[in-house]
């Protein structure tokens, strides 16, 4: 088995590319905690090695996020223990695959202009920052304000260029595409 390795904009997070599906297309899973990591023998795994902090699936890869070392140290544990549950047959998870976070921050507005920036979400942002090793998700609009919320899953989370690409790239494409928006906020 061959693992190809990415950098990602969040130079605390490298990108794992297994060479095989992971979650399948469009589903994602992020364990941003030890303990949410539980519920998958492969995150599980992960964040035994010291140092790993974060860690998230895309449909082809993994994202891993590490707390402070160096890269070189710890690149090999990581492949190991990807190589390792992908050549064991072991299952990715246990349990629910859905996530229990299901804060929204509401849905205040027309219908319809939900509906387009849920497609714009959906079909031009996520697959960009899935490039990147990472996910954002639709949590709400206030449309009386005219702000939409976005959470920041995998490489995103914390990554020092995510306000730039959350103001610079997401906001002025929904703010060109859908006038009502008039901000974009990261919950």
């Amino acid at each position: 088995m061959f693992i190809q390795t990415e950098s990602t904009p969040n130079p605390a997070t490298l990108k794992f590319l297994p060479g095989r599906p992971v979650m399948g297309e469009g589903d994602v899973a992020d364990f941003p905690t030890a303990e949410a990591g539980a519920r998958s023998p492969l995150a599980a795994a992960l964040f035994q090695i010291p140092d790993v902090s974060r860690v998230f699936f895309g449909s082809d890869f993994i994202s891993v996020t590490r707390r402070d070392g160096d890269w070189k140290h710890l690149k090999p544990a990581i492949l190991g223990a990807i190589m390792e549950h992908f050549t064991k047959g072991l299952p990715l998870m246990t349990g629910s695959v859905e996530e229990t976070d299901d804060q929204s921050f509401g849905e205040d507005g027309d219908p319809e202009v939900i509906s387009q920036i849920k497609e714009l979400i959906d079909t031009r942002v996520r697959p960009a920052v899935a490039q990147d090793g990472g996910d954002i998700i639709y949590k709400g609009f206030d449309g009386g304000a005219g702000i939409v919320y976005l959470h920041l899953q995998g490489s995103c989370a914390g990554c020092p260029s995510s306000t730039m690409t959350l103001k610079n790239g997401i906001e002025n494409m929904l703010r060109h595409y859908v006038p009502e928006v008039n901000a974009v906020e990261a919950v």
